[in-house]
């Protein structure tokens, strides 16, 4: 190294860099014309759910939720998107492995049919499960004919319709830790003597369990909020398929302060899911 290295070398504060794994953030001014944009995009989303605050019936939210009608809704909410999340779990996780760790002809294509629900319109998803699993379906027959298994309109239908447009969720969130982690733990144990599934339940499994966590919260929030796909295959009947979107919806047109309380409701437990992907799961490691 030459003096003048050495003079440059010296002169560079030596202030103690970041951490492995951390970026370090440089704050300086920020332009106006991306200041104006951002704080437009801010209000532009924060705007509705402070209006729902504000127009909220604080005095009688009380008596809107502990009505009968609600809690109907609420607990065959809550109950359809557990529902649907064990069966995103059961399907979803292996198929998520497969695309993950194998490779076969056409893997593109299954890729995108799998998150297609992403972009389908609800709508369209429920009326392509009713030509699936109607009583007239593809399949849908087959199983009223054979094991009398009907599926539209019933509770089974709304945790079905559910899982249609939740399951792409935990797809890609498994997808992606499966592919951030190293696949040489688990050449390791088949190496060893394991089978391909034990190395897979074994070793692989722990390993992603935290993306398995948040595609599986992912999923069930979705699931919570589904609408279009659900009244569609499954109608709107109280006690039986009327989820708490449904019920919000139906509330809108002869009871608004029903239908604001019911939201904030759906707001809250939003939130919720929110704070804990971020506190454990979305944070940068």
């Amino acid at each position: 190294m030459t003096r003048s290295d050495r003079s440059r070398t010296a002169a560079v504060p030596r202030t103690g860099g970041p951490r492995r794994g951390q970026v370090r953030t440089v704050s300086r001014g920020v332009p106006l014309p991306l200041l104006l944009p951002a704080l437009l995009g801010l209000a532009f989303l924060l705007l509705p759910l402070l209006a729902l605050l504000v127009r909220a019936p604080w005095r009688s939210l009380p008596g809107q939720l502990t009505s009968a009608a609600v809690w109907q809704a609420l607990q065959l909410s809550l109950v359809s998107a557990t529902s649907a999340t064990a069966v995103s779990l059961v399907l979803g996780v292996p198929l998520a492995w497969l695309l993950a760790r194998t490779d076969f002809p056409g893997r593109g294509v299954v890729r995108a049919l799998v998150t297609l629900p992403l972009v389908l319109p609800p709508v369209v998803g429920g009326v392509a499960l009713l030509l699936a699993l109607g009583r007239n379906g593809v399949v849908g027959q087959w199983l009223d004919s054979w094991f009398g298994i009907t599926l539209p309109f019933t509770t089974a239908g709304v945790v079905v319709a559910e899982a249609f447009v939740a399951m792409p969720f935990l797809v890609i969130s498994v997808e992606g830790t499966l592919r951030a982690a190293d696949p040489r733990y688990e050449e390791a144990a088949t190496t060893l003597g394991a089978s391909r599934f034990t190395a897979f339940r074994r070793v692989t499994l722990p390993l992603i369990a935290p993306g398995v966590a948040a595609g599986a919260v992912l999923a069930w929030a979705r699931a919570l909020g589904e609408f279009g796909a659900t009244i569609t295959f499954a109608g709107n009947f109280p006690g039986r398929t009327q989820t708490m979107p449904l019920a919000v919806y139906l509330a809108l047109q002869n009871d608004p302060e029903a239908a604001i309380a019911l939201s904030l409701v759906l707001l809250a437990v939003s939130i919720a899911v929110l704070a804990g992907l971020r506190d454990r799961w979305l944070t940068p490691s």
